[in-house]
């Protein structure tokens, strides 16, 4: 039986609890006497999320019970968080087998020197302000979750469901975090180093219309020549030129965002299709299969092959 202890507090993010809470209870129900779940204020008080719903707490902090995971979610409550909080965490948190946080809830892990000398991401609105005001942190704003040791943190909100399955999983195995995921009509799972944004989402929308014009031409065309070249043609303006001014609009450079464009678009052949990984490979503008391959271990950690037999939904029927 392991004790998970969510912590609460005024506004925080009502789904950054209740997301986590429910996969660990779905785990309970697929595998009786897994998880105990408790939640603890400071006082013991009903707190208002963010969203204006009342949490009733279990104990007070001072009463909880010992837990093996203990969660801290996010929320507008984490931004200035209270001392006494920031206190409990210091003196607590290290007893906890396993320290997780959703979204900012990354912050007040942070204030009390938790997640000091470790890679950790939180929402990606907050990762400056994180590294900002934490250097001993190596801040990653890019994956949907990090794990570092006991540690793990989680980017915003609905990452908070993919870190618990990724726990459900570690803990009762594959098929009950698949049993809980279907349940909960979710993916199982996506995988933490997925970016936390698309490339068109990641990327600024460019000002000038040329600009614009090439982001949308790399979307829909990832299996042509996206050279520097080719693109400041289309852009009509010096390679030079055209190189300096998109990641001046978009905040990254257009090898970058080609690379974002096509592995996003591989991803979602190899979940959507039954086509061949060598001619995704071509349609990708990957050239061979071990050029997506690469692509696929450097930002997934995982090849092709793994990531559509993880992905790929079951056929029906």
């Amino acid at each position: 039986m392991r004790t998970v202890l969510v912590v609460l507090f005024d506004d925080v993010q009502s789904l950054d609890v209740t997301g986590p809470v429910e996969v660990f209870a779905g785990a309970e129900a697929f595998r009786g006497g897994s998880y105990r779940i408790h939640t603890a204020s400071l006082d013991g008080a009903p707190v208002r999320t963010t969203s204006g719903l009342t949490l009733v707490p279990d104990h007070t902090l001072a009463d909880a019970p010992a837990p093996h995971t203990l969660l801290v979610p996010g929320g507008r409550g984490t931004r200035r968080p209270d001392p006494r909080l920031t206190d409990w965490l210091r003196a607590h948190g290290p007893r906890a087998e396993r320290l997780v946080s959703v979204c900012t809830g990354a912050l007040p892990l942070a204030e009390a020197g938790l997640l000091d000398g470790r890679r950790a991401t939180t929402h990606w609105a907050y990762c400056d302000k994180l590294a900002r005001d934490h250097p001993a942190i190596e801040v990653d704003p890019d994956p949907i979750y990090v794990r570092d040791g006991q540690v793990s943190t989680s980017a915003g909100v609905t990452s908070g469901i993919d870190l618990a399955l990724a726990l459900v999983e570690e803990d009762l195995g594959r098929e009950a975090a698949l049993t809980v995921a279907r349940h909960l009509v979710v993916f199982l799972r996506r995988p933490g180093n997925q970016a936390q944004f698309s490339a068109q989402l990641a990327a600024q929308t460019a000002r000038r219309e040329p600009l614009r014009e090439v982001q949308q031409w790399i979307t829909e065309h990832p299996g042509g020549d996206l050279s520097v070249e080719s693109l400041a043609v289309r852009a009509r303006l010096s390679p030079r030129h055209f190189a300096r001014a998109f990641q001046n609009e978009t905040g990254m450079t257009p090898g970058r965002y080609v690379d974002r464009v096509r592995l996003e678009h591989a991803r979602r052949l190899l979940e959507d299709t039954a086509d061949g990984v060598e001619e995704i490979s071509r349609a990708c503008g990957y050239g061979t299969p071990e050029a997506m391959r690469r692509a696929f271990v450097k930002t997934l950690g995982t090849a092709p092959a793994e990531y559509r037999r993880r992905f790929r939904p079951a056929p029906t029927g």
